[in-house]
């Protein structure tokens, strides 16, 4: 059986990104291979084993084209005002509130922030079929 172990994103500035995604979500370092042309850095939450990869290309230095097909990467908060509220105090960019509904039924509050690289990260209400 496969199991999902980490998604990979590409960033320019290792420190930034791991401030923003430190101070926006609580990931911590897990670990950090450094070579001659790039530097792996794994971020995780403790209570989780997935992890997010990011790739830091040591030449680069304009913004990546992130393109159509990028989607997001989702976290579950227990309290979604809360962290809207706490991500417009930080600065952090985020869209507003919103609830999706199928038919009538609600199947999902959440905002959307973008992290430094311009990566969209969905932060959605605890509940539901997002336990």
């Amino acid at each position: 059986m496969a199991k999902p172990v980490h998604s990979m994103i590409r960033v320019r500035d290792e420190a930034r990104s791991r401030d923003y995604y430190a101070r926006a979500f609580g990931l911590e370092p897990a670990d950090r291979f450094d070579f001659p042309d790039f530097t792996l850095l794994y971020l995780r939450d403790p209570a989780s084993p997935f992890e997010l990869e990011l790739t830091v290309n040591k030449d680069r230095s304009e913004p990546y084209n992130l393109g159509d097909g990028y989607g997001h990467i989702a976290f579950v908060v227990d309290n979604v005002e809360a962290e809207h509220a706490r991500f417009t105090r930080e600065g952090f960019p985020a869209t507003d509130l919103k609830t999706l509904k199928h038919n009538d039924t609600p199947l999902a509050t959440f905002f959307f922030a973008t992290d430094p690289d311009g990566y969209k990260i969905e932060v959605i209400q605890k509940g539901g079929r997002f336990a």
